[in-house]
């Protein structure tokens, strides 16, 4: 799926409908400048206005994110490609939220380790009290919900 693409789509498809940008805006219940960042390949509409803009557009879901026209022979074939790269997507950004976890558990587990050796040779400062239990709970929050969601450990 090529935003660029899509965007030309969406523009030839309203065109054809003799819609303005304003006009399909107000349709959707959304700002002409959503149209205009789709019809410019800034980004895409969102899932739950799909429907609603091919309705009007007069377009399935399929074309929508195939940027074109299908034809009846290609439709299966588009569909099992548009569905690849959706599945692709959704596994890339849950890869980047899982290094993202993991360096927020590195991050909070070294504050917390920091704070334990201020607290030896600091005692008297309290301020590093509540920075350990702070940087300790979140931590160990994070962990849990790494464990959980990887491990599929049920906690009663």
């Amino acid at each position: 799926m090529e935003q660029e693409m899509i965007g030309k789509f969406i523009a030839a498809c309203r065109k054809e409908k003799g819609l303005t940008q304003m006009q399909l805006a107000e349709k959707l219940n959304i700002t002409n400048r959503a149209v205009s960042k789709w019809e410019t390949g800034k980004s895409m509409p969102d899932v739950s206005l799909m429907l609603d803009l091919c309705d009007i557009l007069g377009i399935n879901v399929n074309e929508l994110l195939s940027g074109e026209r299908i034809t009846m022979e290609d439709y299966q074939k588009r569909a099992e490609e548009n569905l690849m790269e959706l599945q692709a997507k959704k596994e890339k950004a849950q890869g980047e939220l899982e290094s993202i976890m993991k360096i927020l558990i590195v991050i909070f587990s070294s504050f917390f380790v920091l704070n334990m050796i201020l607290n030896y040779f600091f005692p008297e400062i309290y301020f590093n009290n509540l920075l350990g239990l702070l940087s300790g709970s979140v931590a160990v929050i994070l962990l849990i919900r790494w464990f959980k969601k990887n491990y599929e450990i049920k906690l009663r």
